[in-house]
């Protein structure tokens, strides 16, 4: 009789700690999607849609960009004359499901009469601009209004009602001219107002944040009331996302307003950091790396990122963007963007590209 006492128990206890392990194993994959622990389930819940690789497929790209002259000279690739167009032809694949294709009739649906907006710097312009293709090239015939105001660009789908806006906003808190000079005013966030009430915001800040120099939008950085001429940028950084993420929790009201947070966007400058020690840049570059994880260290940017991101108690998933991303050495302009062969641009994407494999994960998020 002892020992089956003793056996049961153990039995008892081996299955609590199995159901333990599911549920642990559960919201692990909760959270890295991006979702809070606290979120409803969704469709997204079951798979991490950041952990894969890239995949050719010849049904891609989603659109030919000559099908939309909007888009900006700095993404115009093949405009600009760049001859290999094998990079468009990748999709990126997880490991564990497969993404929904973005459909631009369904999106069109899912936001009539509703407002997106994209706060950031130009790699938001980047993920705005492939957003607003999309949708334009999968019914060209929409008609379609393109406003400014101030810093925000209005992109609207007339015959659905849908806003597709950015606000240009590179570091997402303040930076007020005073007498002392242009100020970088890391507890401030007064442009804030502009984010209330839309239905779907995606923030991004980070590519402008290591600038020095003339390109320096600033000339000063306040925080704590404490006045000076610089201080650590990776710390400038997070106390400006402390800031936003303040924001977050005391304006979003999530039965209202859905918030995502693009990530970090990489660079792709030293080919050692991808074994490749020749390359100097992404020049020349027509293939993706095809593994899982990228072989070079992560930003450490997003580690900081994710970090202020746990702190905020409203529902806020980040678009994990930067290990797929990183497997990109190939997406960039390099020779064949705003300045041609006068500048290298290996931060920016070509359009069509990896910025249409961001909106067809958020499209996926949204479902």
């Amino acid at each position: 009789m002892g020992f089956w006492v003793h056996s049961s128990f153990c039995a008892r206890s081996v299955a609590v700690l199995l159901l333990l392990l599911v549920i642990c194993d559960y919201q692990a994959v909760v959270l890295a999607n991006g979702a809070r622990s606290d979120e409803s389930i969704s469709s997204s819940s079951s798979c991490d849609f950041f952990k894969g690789r890239w995949v050719l497929d010849q049904s891609y790209p989603l659109y030919n960009p000559s099908s939309c002259p909007f888009i900006e000279h700095e993404f115009t690739c093949q405009k600009n004359g760049r001859p290999d167009q094998i990079y468009t032809k990748y999709r990126w694949q997880p490991h564990d499901c497969d993404l929904a294709r973005f459909d631009a009739l369904d999106f069109f649906e899912r936001f009539r009469g509703k407002s997106i907006m994209f706060v950031g710097d130009s790699l938001s312009r980047n993920q705005w601009q492939s957003l607003t293709c999309m949708l334009h090239s999968a019914i060209p015939t929409t008609k379609y209004n393109v406003t400014r105001v101030n810093d925000v660009s209005i992109f609207e789908f007339m015959d659905y009602e849908v806003k597709v806006m950015l606000d240009r906003n590179v570091y997402l808190v303040d930076i007020v001219r005073e007498k002392i000079g242009r100020v970088l005013k890391l507890d401030s966030i007064v442009g804030g107002k502009l984010w209330k009430d839309i239905d779907m915001l995606i923030f991004n800040t980070w590519h402008w944040w290591n600038r020095r120099g003339p390109s320096q939008p600033w000339d000063y950085v306040e925080v704590g009331g404490q006045m000076s001429k610089d201080i650590d940028r990776m710390l400038a950084f997070q106390k400006a996302l402390v800031t936003w993420a303040g924001w977050v929790d005391l304006n979003i009201d999530p039965a209202k307003s859905r918030v995502f947070f693009q990530g970090i966007s990489p660079s792709h400058y030293n080919g050692s950091e991808w074994h490749e020690p020749r390359a100097r840049s992404c020049v020349g570059q027509k293939k993706p790396l095809l593994e899982s994880i990228y072989p070079g260290a992560l930003p450490p940017a997003l580690g900081v990122l994710k970090n202020v991101l746990s702190t905020i108690k409203k529902p806020v998933t980040l678009l994990d963007i930067t290990n797929l991303s990183l497997l990109r050495k190939d997406g960039h302009p390099s020779i064949y963007g705003l300045a041609g062969r006068t500048r290298m641009d290996c931060s920016h994407w070509c359009l069509c590209g990896v910025p249409d494999s961001w909106n067809e994960i958020l499209y996926n998020f949204i479902l």
